[in-house]
């Protein structure tokens, strides 16, 4: 027989995770990934708290979907006002079940050397610092109620970072935040996950990727099916999905699983390779000689 709270996390983990009824908060929620997850989990039941630091497009996106919506304007990266932002919901709702921290930017395409410190620190704050920013004030509500929280990182998390590293290295840090979550939460009866994605075809991808001529450049060095593109609805799904599993990680394209399980041996090989491919050497060249 099972007893004590990590019996109890056992007994949580196999059975479905029902959002009716229950009330989930997600950052970046005014467009792209988030703006589709409120809207299937909100079809699922659950009320749903749209952050977002475009305040007009947070409330676009809950005027849409009715009853059961809450819009705020908020910068993931401002502590106090994510503070705000989660005692608001609580207030509004009565309780707090799920967060997700979904929010964040690209940079500009840059090398470490050529890049501008600020242009750094705001993908750091934002997809890092912004991530613990939404999760930890919502960790006492969530822990009462045995909630579910997801933190998005990226497949880029564990991809080669040339040209956009404050972009990898913000996300590899989420993906950490993630698994400590996993682990501090189990005790209390509560669950983390950990989302990654490949590219994601959404507004920040055609601006960085599409629109761009680096951008380009650096988005053709993927290799199918690594390079194969999904929607933002087909993302929110996954997320959605494992939700309803308490999954500790989810991943998508499907492509991107091998490589990913198989990293730490891909990676070694990867680096040497690209480190003497004439082809990446020129490319960085041009990033660096960009006015």
């Amino acid at each position: 027989m099972s007893i004590g709270p990590f019996g109890s996390l056992r007994r949580i983990l196999g059975t479905h995770y029902d959002v009716r009824g229950k009330t989930v908060l997600i950052t970046g929620a005014g467009q792209g990934i988030g703006r589709e997850l409120a809207t299937i989990l909100h079809r699922r039941g659950a009320a749903i708290a749209l952050i977002d630091i475009d305040p007009a497009a947070a409330r676009a996106a809950a005027t849409e979907l009715g009853d059961r919506a809450l819009a705020l304007g908020a910068d993931v990266a401002d502590r106090e006002a994510m503070d705000k932002a989660v005692a608001r919901t609580a207030e509004h709702f009565g309780r707090l079940d799920v967060v997700v921290a979904n929010a964040g930017v690209v940079p500009r395409p840059a090398t470490l050397r050529t890049m501008d410190p600020a242009g750094f620190d705001r993908v750091i704050g934002v997809n890092l610092t912004g991530a613990f920013n939404t999760v930890r004030p919502a960790l006492d509500h969530v822990l009462l109620v045995g909630g579910h929280v997801v933190v998005v990182s990226s497949c880029a998390a564990f991809a080669p970072g040339m040209g956009g590293s404050p972009y990898m290295i913000s996300k590899a840090g989420v993906e950490q935040l993630g698994r400590a979550l996993r682990v501090e939460l189990a005790p209390h009866g509560a669950t983390a996950g950990v989302s990654y994605f490949g590219v994601v075809d959404t507004a920040m991808t055609h601006a960085t990727l599409d629109r761009d001529d680096l951008g380009r450049a650096i988005d053709g060095l993927l290799p199918w099916p690594l390079s194969r593109r999904i929607t933002a609805a087909a993302a929110a799904r996954v997320i959605a999905d494992g939700i309803g599993r308490r999954a500790p990680h989810t991943i998508a394209p499907s492509g991107w699983e091998v490589y990913a399980l198989l990293r730490g041996v891909v990676n070694v090989a990867l680096d040497r390779r690209l480190a003497r491919d004439p082809r990446l050497a020129a490319l960085i060249r041009r990033i660096e000689n960009r006015p």
